[in-house]
């Protein structure tokens, strides 16, 4: 009797202690997740609550925690490609994620995830290895709910103790837990006023940034505004480990929404800092003549160091509808999306479509973000939206949409083929601006991947007529060095390449007055600048914008 009564005790008390509850760090929609150790048998339910409830038996418990890692199939994944294995996928993340288990997808398995709202939480390296994974998008509970994010453990927190910021300060005078990414807001101002066919109100000035655990902040990611009042500051710890993501082959089915400005964010979101993603490919399939664009099936946020390699993804169909100008307009859609991000490089990355083909809408968009590098990538764009700090692409080929940036520091353009209408072109619709400089080496132009036009190297347009919400600059100092134009399909009036395209052809002598000045290249330095055409580099239509800039020309002998 007193042994039953012992055993009785012990088992309440493993009851009480072995019911889990954990929830996701960053986003709500994945529910709440339940663990227990009960019975005999490993079952994943939901319940009526919309609940996960995982029940995992101790000995298998103690099996998996042996082996290292978990596979899907331990958690009832059918992997037919016809039952939605979501919620047995979301439950072997779960119990990873509680015991620090790597995870596996079954090998030569097809997943299919249907529609439901449930995100995948990722803490622990995981290996997609030769599985494939249809996601399917053609009715969806909530879009803005990824399918899997990768978070940290570490919990972010807000710093009371901080009113100010200035631009470049090298430190900021608090301690802290360990390295940390700091994120800054002044709601009070607005940048990034954009003009055009979606012309907005700004956005709050907001930056980015990582210091030390004594507050020092890293100067190849300076902070890059003053910040006189500050609305909103938080922290969140750096994992010190790499995460690593490996293989998998993805499909979207496509949705058939309204083309309307409802982003998909059904991908792979990373929240967290230190990942890496190899050898992962992304494919697209069922878009029609209509849909809602994608922000991006690799979305990367609030986070540095991340490393995507070896990875192939998709270009999506370009869909129009009518934008906050009442006027038609494209709708920008992509497979790579960096927002408040640091360091994220691409390295050895291509998509599968022609990079060419106009009819898919260039594959990357970025905002608030610093030192981005594209290495021995083959896309259809790289392109900065509301600003980076810093970016490099090197070793490259970038298809019709070229580069397209705004922002500061510096641009390294290295050892690439550029295809698109310009070999930079700084976006009109937020103001045609870069505060720093460009440096191009060791490239090939391909104006318009060889269609009849008048290349120009540096494009852009700019009225000053318009507040952007900042002084709007051209690159102080551009240097090109080794660049091959291969312009010889061009127009019957062609006069030759144009360093800068006409900026603003109503600026034709100084009784043109601009309301916000523009501040323009000081000097541009060529060496060995060559034209298949035979024609000359020149200044620009616009010889009186740029009558100032200093062109230092040589050519090898």
């Amino acid at each position: 009797m007193k042994l039953l009564h012992t055993k009785s005790v012990f088992v309440l008390f493993f009851l009480l202690t072995s019911i889990i509850i954990t929830r996701a760090q960053t986003n709500e929609a994945s529910g709440k997740v339940i663990i227990t150790s009960l019975g005999k048998r490993t079952y994943v339910r939901i319940n009526e609550k919309g609940e996960l409830l995982i029940n995992v038996p101790e000995k298998d418990a103690r099996r998996w925690k042996s082996r290292g890692w978990v596979y899907y199939n331990d958690f009832n994944a059918r992997g037919d490609g016809q039952t939605d294995d979501l919620n047995a996928i979301a439950a072997a993340h779960a119990f990873a994620n509680q015991h620090g288990l790597s995870v596996k997808a079954n090998e030569d398995a097809t997943y299919y995830i249907g529609g439901k709202e449930r995100t995948v939480i990722i803490q622990t390296d995981t290996d997609f290895g030769t599985a494939a994974f249809i996601i399917d998008d053609t009715e969806v509970q909530n879009r803005n709910a990824p399918v899997f994010m990768v978070s940290s453990t570490l919990q972010p927190f807000k710093i009371e103790s901080i009113s100010s910021l200035k631009k470049n300060q090298e430190k900021i005078n608090i301690p802290l837990p360990a390295a940390c990414l700091i994120t800054v807001t002044d709601s009070n101002i607005k940048r990034y006023i954009r003009f055009g066919l979606n012309p907005t109100n700004g956005a709050s000035q907001t930056d980015i940034f990582v210091v030390d655990k004594n507050g020092n902040v890293d100067m190849h990611a300076p902070i890059i505004w003053d910040f006189d009042q500050i609305t909103e500051i938080t922290a969140l710890p750096i994992d010190e480990t790499n995460l690593t993501i490996t293989g998998g082959r993805f499909t979207t089915i496509a949705n058939k929404a309204e083309s309307k400005y409802n982003y998909y964010a059904r991908n792979l979101a990373i929240r967290r800092s230190n990942v890496v993603v190899n050898r992962l490919e992304h494919r697209i399939t069922g878009e029609g003549d209509h849909g809602a664009p994608y922000g991006g099936f690799i979305n990367i946020s609030d986070c540095s160091h991340v490393t995507v390699k070896n990875t192939i993804l998709t270009g999506h169909k370009t869909y129009s509808t009518i934008g906050r100008a009442d006027k038609p307009v494209s709708m920008g859609t992509y497979d790579i999306s960096v927002n408040r991000a640091l360091n994220v490089s691409f390295v050895n990355c291509s998509q599968t479509n022609d990079i060419n083909d106009n009819t898919y809408w260039g594959i990357m968009g970025s905002n608030y973000s610093k030192n981005l590098l594209y290495d021995s990538c083959v896309f259809s764009r790289f392109d900065a939206h509301m600003g980076v700090a810093n970016a490099t692409i090197r070793n490259s080929t970038m298809g019709h949409m070229g580069i397209n940036a705004i922002g500061s520091g510096t641009l390294i353009v290295e050892n690439s083929t550029i295809r698109g209408r310009n070999l930079v072109n700084l976006r009109p619709d937020y103001g045609s601006t870069w505060q720093g400089e460009f440096i191009i080496r060791n490239c090939v132009f391909i104006p318009a991947g060889g269609s009849a036009i008048s290349a120009s190297l540096i494009g852009g347009a700019y009225s000053g007529l318009h507040d952007f919400g900042y002084t709007c600059y051209m690159p102080q100092r551009i240097t090109i060095e080794n660049l091959q134009i291969n312009d010889s399909a061009h127009p019957e009036d062609y006069k030759g390449p144009a360093i800068f395209s006409n900026f603003n052809p109503d600026m034709k002598d100084a009784t043109y007055q601009e309301k916000f000045p523009y501040v323009k290249t000081k000097e541009v330095i060529l060496r060995n600048v060559t034209t298949s055409s035979g024609k000359d580099i020149r200044v620009s239509d616009n010889l009186f914008m740029f009558r100032d800039v200093k062109v230092d020309q040589k050519k090898n002998p």
